[in-house]
């Protein structure tokens, strides 16, 4: 349930974009406003109850709609946007420089336009001797991000090449886009899979090839409607689908908390610890775990344990092999 808060910002906002976007549609105003299509009809029927007060049907802020579209007859005097205060302000340059950095989530050089306009208006740092926002170049945005933000912005079908690292894979697919979603420091194109015949997040930057196909995305109501599932990413939930290994940790590789989805089981009096990790493949987690070298060992399952035995083992005799070739 969305807070009368939030409502109310929005509310506030959509008058004045109304007004600078005469006559557009319903189905492009849902997507610049961030709202689903029911959403804003619902949000038209509460601002044609407001108004200065008197509250009689010419106080009303007033609409009319044709032909799928919208424009404002009568604006009850709501003409501005809300203006920032600076701390606000400060909040959205921080947000803005910070998605900088995360491919594909916005266009580089808008957030830079962005960033300057906001400067400006607010009167924030950036005007300094060092030069202003605008001054510096956008950062360089990959083919493929550019070309799966154009995706999911124009609502196309995508073909792309992706590096799966959990199978050490590559491989090229058909996907609708529904979003595009942030989990920690990573970005992921949210999208019906047509091979897997399932929604998949695929992260942008192991997508290797993007294009956009002449034809409209096409996921299935359901899967286009339900919330993005990051249970995966969350160290506290286990995807019972996928394997999940238990781990004998040491001291010296208790780091790996802060970067992998562990969950902690048990801590010991040296320093070590026991964990469990979910994964997709024992190929990958052999590798992964040997990574590590005696600093992580596997406790369960066993043919992940025999698995990661064989792989050092392997390693050993190849490199006997190289030492003697070299030494002979």
């Amino acid at each position: 349930m969305t807070s009368v808060s939030t409502r109310l910002v929005r509310w506030l906002n959509m008058v004045p974009y109304f007004q600078a976007n005469p006559r557009v549609s319903f189905s492009d105003a849902a997507a610049d406003l961030g709202v689903t299509v029911k959403q804003l009809r619902d949000d038209l029927r509460q601002l044609w109850m407001c108004g200065l007060p008197g509250y009689g049907p010419g106080d009303l802020i007033d609409f009319e709609f044709s032909d799928d579209t919208i424009a404002v007859t009568f604006s009850a005097g709501i003409d501005r946007p809300l203006r920032l205060t600076s701390g606000e302000a400060t909040g959205v340059l921080v947000a803005l420089r910070a998605l900088l950095d995360v491919p594909g989530v916005m266009d580089p050089e808008a957030a830079r336009s962005a960033i300057a306009k906001i400067e400006s208006a607010a009167g924030v740092a950036g005007h300094s001797a060092e030069g202003t926002a605008s001054d510096e170049p956008a950062p360089a945005e990959s083919e493929a991000a550019a070309a799966v933000r154009t995706g999911v912005h124009d609502n196309r079908a995508l073909a792309i090449d992706y590096y799966a690292a959990s199978h050490d894979t590559l491989s090229s697919r058909v996907v609708d886009p529904i979003r595009l979603v942030l989990v920690g420091d990573h970005s992921y194109l949210e999208a019906w899979c047509r091979s897997a015949e399932g929604v998949r997040l695929f992260r942008l930057d192991r997508i290797v090839e993007a294009r956009v196909l002449d034809e409209p995305s096409s996921p299935p109501p359901p899967a286009a409607g339900a919330a993005p599932d990051t249970s995966l990413f969350d160290p506290d939930i286990a995807d019972p689908s996928l394997p999940t290994a238990t781990l004998r940790v040491e001291r010296s590789a208790a780091w790996m908390f802060d970067y992998y989805p562990l969950r902690l089981i048990e801590e010991f009096p040296d320093g070590s610890c026991e964990a469990t990790m979910t994964y997709a493949s024992d190929q990958w987690m052999a590798r992964f775990i040997l990574g590590f070298g005696s600093a992580v060992r596997v406790r369960e399952p066993q043919q992940l344990a025999e698995r990661v035995r064989q792989s050092a083992a392997a390693a050993l005799d190849a490199y006997r092999v190289g030492t003697g070739s070299a030494g002979g």
